[in-house]
């Protein structure tokens, strides 16, 4: 099994920036595909964006295309997301998930998972 700590998390205004990153430990990430998914209060898990693990093709919600960018490090077991241009409704807790074989949105396909990092965006 994988086991996921995100990090990176934060209060920050609207129009700024934060990088989260997710720390996988147990296997070797390089044959999983990667993903952040966000929860707000009240609300149900969104998609926010994939990273397949043998090709370059990152996928994004239309929320988020253009502002965030993900990418990994194999070499490290790391999985990132650069947030920028944030806005309120961003805010959310963030969490990042694995699972093998495809990349997929449905977070009811992850069955690895981290406990998340607030980021909380104000106007």
């Amino acid at each position: 099994q994988v086991q996921l700590v995100e990090s990176g998390g934060g209060s920050v205004q609207a129009g700024g920036s934060l990088r989260l990153s997710c720390t996988a430990s147990g296997r070797t990430i390089s044959t999983y595909a990667m993903g952040w998914f966000r929860q707000a209060p009240g609300k149900e898990r969104e998609y926010v964006a994939t990273i397949p693990y043998h090709v370059d093709t990152p996928d994004y919600a239309d929320s988020v295309k253009g502002r965030f960018t993900i990418s990994r490090d194999d070499a490290k077991n790391m999985l990132y997301l650069q947030m920028n241009s944030l806005k309120p409704e961003d805010t959310a807790v963030y969490l990042c998930a694995a699972r093998t074989y495809l990349a997929s949105r449905s977070s009811a396909d992850y069955p690895y998972w981290g406990q998340g990092t607030q980021v909380t965006v104000s106007s």
